[in-house]
Protein backbone atom coordinates (compact mmCIF):
# COMPACT_ATOMS: atom_id res chain seq x y z
CA UNK A 1 0.00 0.00 0.00
CA UNK A 2 3.32 2.27 0.63
CA UNK A 3 4.29 1.96 -2.32
CA UNK A 4 1.00 2.44 -4.09
CA UNK A 5 0.83 5.64 -2.83
CA UNK A 6 4.53 6.61 -3.65
CA UNK A 7 3.36 5.20 -7.40
CA UNK A 8 0.23 7.67 -7.59
CA UNK A 9 2.37 10.78 -5.93
CA UNK A 10 5.00 10.47 -8.09
CA UNK A 11 2.81 10.26 -11.05
CA UNK A 12 0.76 13.08 -10.10
CA UNK A 13 4.18 15.21 -9.59
CA UNK A 14 4.90 14.09 -12.97
CA UNK A 15 1.37 15.70 -14.78
CA UNK A 16 2.12 18.81 -12.41
CA UNK A 17 5.49 19.50 -13.62
CA UNK A 18 4.11 19.01 -17.54
CA UNK A 19 1.40 20.89 -17.31
CA UNK A 20 3.06 23.95 -15.18
CA UNK A 21 6.47 23.87 -17.37
CA UNK A 22 6.11 25.45 -20.87
CA UNK A 23 7.92 24.08 -23.65
CA UNK A 24 10.27 27.19 -24.97
CA UNK A 25 9.98 26.24 -28.70
CA UNK A 26 6.06 26.20 -28.27
CA UNK A 27 6.13 29.27 -26.68
CA UNK A 28 8.55 31.32 -27.94
CA UNK A 29 10.67 30.52 -31.36
CA UNK A 30 12.89 33.38 -30.94
CA UNK A 31 14.05 32.85 -27.42
CA UNK A 32 17.62 32.16 -26.31
CA UNK A 33 18.54 28.28 -25.93
CA UNK A 34 19.30 26.88 -22.85
CA UNK A 35 22.94 26.12 -23.21
CA UNK A 36 23.85 22.51 -22.88
CA UNK A 37 26.07 20.71 -20.38
CA UNK A 38 28.87 21.22 -22.41
CA UNK A 39 28.70 24.85 -22.64
CA UNK A 40 27.73 25.24 -19.20
CA UNK A 41 31.49 23.47 -18.33
CA UNK A 42 32.68 25.65 -21.11
CA UNK A 43 31.42 28.39 -19.10
CA UNK A 44 32.49 27.96 -15.92
CA UNK A 45 35.69 26.90 -16.84
CA UNK A 46 36.25 30.23 -18.87
CA UNK A 47 35.20 32.04 -15.23
CA UNK A 48 37.35 29.81 -13.11
CA UNK A 49 40.24 31.55 -15.27
CA UNK A 50 39.26 35.04 -15.62
CA UNK A 51 41.03 37.15 -12.17
CA UNK A 52 38.62 38.07 -9.77
CA UNK A 53 39.06 41.22 -7.82
CA UNK A 54 40.92 40.40 -5.09
CA UNK A 55 43.52 38.85 -7.36
CA UNK A 56 44.05 41.79 -8.96
CA UNK A 57 44.54 43.13 -5.44
CA UNK A 58 47.32 40.49 -4.50
CA UNK A 59 49.01 40.96 -7.72
CA UNK A 60 49.37 44.85 -7.66
CA UNK A 61 50.46 44.71 -4.14
CA UNK A 62 53.17 42.02 -4.72
CA UNK A 63 54.13 44.44 -8.00
CA UNK A 64 54.40 47.70 -5.53
CA UNK A 65 56.30 45.43 -3.13
CA UNK A 66 58.46 44.32 -5.69
CA UNK A 67 59.10 47.83 -7.23
CA UNK A 68 59.57 48.95 -3.71
CA UNK A 69 62.22 46.48 -3.08
CA UNK A 70 63.94 47.25 -6.08
CA UNK A 71 64.11 51.05 -5.19
CA UNK A 72 65.22 50.12 -2.33
CA UNK A 73 68.08 48.19 -3.42
CA UNK A 74 69.06 50.97 -5.74
CA UNK A 75 69.37 53.76 -3.20
CA UNK A 76 70.88 51.49 -0.75
CA UNK A 77 73.39 50.83 -3.68
CA UNK A 78 73.65 54.66 -4.50
CA UNK A 79 74.32 55.41 -0.95
CA UNK A 80 77.30 52.82 -0.56
CA UNK A 81 78.74 54.47 -3.44
CA UNK A 82 78.56 57.70 -1.93
CA UNK A 83 79.89 56.81 1.50
CA UNK A 84 83.01 54.97 -0.64
CA UNK A 85 83.37 58.56 -2.52
CA UNK A 86 83.25 60.05 0.06
CA UNK A 87 85.98 57.99 1.88
CA UNK A 88 87.92 57.64 -0.33
CA UNK A 89 88.08 61.90 -0.75
CA UNK A 90 88.30 62.12 3.01
CA UNK A 91 91.32 59.39 2.46
CA UNK A 92 92.83 62.05 -0.17
CA UNK A 93 92.50 64.68 2.06
CA UNK A 94 94.00 63.41 4.86
CA UNK A 95 97.09 62.61 3.06
CA UNK A 96 96.71 66.34 2.01
CA UNK A 97 96.96 67.22 4.93
CA UNK A 98 99.75 64.91 6.34
CA UNK A 99 101.62 66.49 2.85
CA UNK A 100 101.48 69.82 4.01
CA UNK A 101 101.83 69.36 7.84
CA UNK A 102 105.34 67.95 6.35
CA UNK A 103 105.94 70.57 3.93
CA UNK A 104 105.35 73.03 6.96
CA UNK A 105 107.68 71.43 8.92
CA UNK A 106 110.44 71.11 6.77
CA UNK A 107 109.60 75.01 5.95
CA UNK A 108 109.77 75.67 9.83
CA UNK A 109 113.06 74.13 9.90
CA UNK A 110 114.34 75.77 7.04
CA UNK A 111 113.19 79.15 8.45
CA UNK A 112 114.95 78.08 11.53
CA UNK A 113 118.08 77.26 9.81
CA UNK A 114 118.01 80.42 8.11
CA UNK A 115 117.43 82.51 11.16
CA UNK A 116 120.57 80.39 13.21
CA UNK A 117 122.72 81.28 9.39
CA UNK A 118 121.07 85.13 9.35
CA UNK A 119 123.20 85.17 13.41
CA UNK A 120 125.71 83.33 12.47
CA UNK A 121 126.39 85.46 9.68
CA UNK A 122 125.77 88.75 11.44
CA UNK A 123 128.27 87.57 13.91
CA UNK A 124 130.89 86.75 11.56
CA UNK A 125 130.63 90.00 9.65
CA UNK A 126 130.31 91.99 13.12
CA UNK A 127 133.69 90.07 13.59
CA UNK A 128 135.01 90.71 10.41
CA UNK A 129 134.61 94.15 11.10
CA UNK A 130 135.90 94.27 14.05
CA UNK A 131 139.14 92.54 13.05
CA UNK A 132 139.40 95.07 10.22
CA UNK A 133 138.85 98.15 12.18
CA UNK A 134 141.38 96.77 14.62
CA UNK A 135 143.74 96.17 11.55
CA UNK A 136 142.96 100.17 10.44
CA UNK A 137 144.00 101.13 13.89
CA UNK A 138 147.43 99.10 13.85
CA UNK A 139 148.21 100.36 9.95
CA UNK A 140 151.07 102.91 10.07
CA UNK A 141 149.38 104.74 7.01
CA UNK A 142 151.61 107.21 5.37
CA UNK A 143 149.96 110.23 3.33
CA UNK A 144 151.23 111.72 0.48
CA UNK A 145 151.76 114.84 1.67
CA UNK A 146 154.27 113.69 3.81
CA UNK A 147 156.15 110.96 1.89
CA UNK A 148 158.57 113.50 0.44
CA UNK A 149 159.69 114.86 3.92
CA UNK A 150 160.22 111.83 5.21
CA UNK A 151 162.14 110.36 2.45
CA UNK A 152 164.44 113.44 3.34
CA UNK A 153 164.77 112.76 6.68
CA UNK A 154 165.61 108.91 6.07
CA UNK A 155 168.14 110.02 3.96
CA UNK A 156 169.83 111.86 6.77
CA UNK A 157 169.85 108.97 9.39
CA UNK A 158 171.08 106.73 6.83
CA UNK A 159 174.21 109.31 7.08
CA UNK A 160 174.35 108.44 10.85
CA UNK A 161 176.32 105.80 12.86
CA UNK A 162 173.71 102.77 13.46
CA UNK A 163 174.04 103.24 17.12
CA UNK A 164 173.18 107.15 17.08
CA UNK A 165 170.11 106.45 14.48
CA UNK A 166 168.83 103.53 16.79
CA UNK A 167 169.04 105.66 19.91
CA UNK A 168 167.60 108.42 18.78
CA UNK A 169 164.19 106.90 17.07
CA UNK A 170 164.05 104.38 20.42
CA UNK A 171 163.67 107.83 22.32
CA UNK A 172 161.38 109.51 20.12
CA UNK A 173 158.90 105.93 20.28
CA UNK A 174 159.30 106.40 23.95
CA UNK A 175 158.72 110.17 24.11
CA UNK A 176 155.95 109.85 21.99
CA UNK A 177 153.67 107.67 24.38
CA UNK A 178 154.21 104.73 22.81
CA UNK A 179 153.58 106.05 19.68
CA UNK A 180 156.22 104.90 17.52
CA UNK A 181 154.30 105.41 14.13
CA UNK A 182 157.18 108.95 13.32
CA UNK A 183 160.02 106.63 14.66
CA UNK A 184 158.69 103.37 11.89
CA UNK A 185 158.23 105.68 9.10
CA UNK A 186 161.65 107.36 9.22
CA UNK A 187 162.54 102.95 9.30
CA UNK A 188 161.05 102.61 6.37
CA UNK A 189 162.15 104.94 4.41
CA UNK A 190 165.67 104.17 4.91
CA UNK A 191 167.60 101.88 2.99
CA UNK A 192 167.46 98.28 3.47
CA UNK A 193 171.05 97.89 4.28
CA UNK A 194 170.74 101.15 7.19
CA UNK A 195 167.58 99.87 8.32
CA UNK A 196 168.99 96.17 9.10
CA UNK A 197 172.47 98.05 11.19
CA UNK A 198 169.73 99.91 12.88
CA UNK A 199 167.68 97.28 14.37
CA UNK A 200 170.01 95.68 15.14
CA UNK A 201 171.71 98.28 17.40
CA UNK A 202 168.39 98.87 19.03
CA UNK A 203 168.01 95.10 19.41
CA UNK A 204 171.08 95.39 21.63
CA UNK A 205 169.30 97.65 24.44
CA UNK A 206 165.79 97.22 23.13
CA UNK A 207 164.84 94.05 22.26
CA UNK A 208 161.51 94.28 22.70
CA UNK A 209 161.45 97.75 20.77
CA UNK A 210 163.11 96.38 18.01
CA UNK A 211 160.79 93.44 17.46
CA UNK A 212 158.25 95.99 17.64
CA UNK A 213 159.59 98.33 14.74
CA UNK A 214 159.90 95.05 12.63
CA UNK A 215 156.00 94.33 13.07
CA UNK A 216 155.10 98.27 12.62
CA UNK A 217 156.86 97.69 9.45
CA UNK A 218 155.03 95.03 8.17
CA UNK A 219 151.96 97.10 8.46
CA UNK A 220 153.24 100.11 6.64
CA UNK A 221 150.53 101.66 4.30
CA UNK A 222 151.41 104.42 1.97
CA UNK A 223 148.67 106.62 0.77
CA UNK A 224 147.31 107.65 -2.56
Amino acid sequence: MVAAIGIVSFVGMFVLAWLTTATPQAQDPEAEQTPSAGQQADLRLTQAQMPTAGSLVAVDSKMRKAMTEKKLKSLVYEVREKIQEYEQKLQGLEIREQRLQTAQEMLRTDIEELNNLRIELASTVAHLKNEQDKLQQSRVEIAKTERENLISIAATYDKMESASAGKILTNMSQAQNNNADDAVKILYYMSERTKAKVLASIAETEPEMSAYFCKRLRQIAEGG
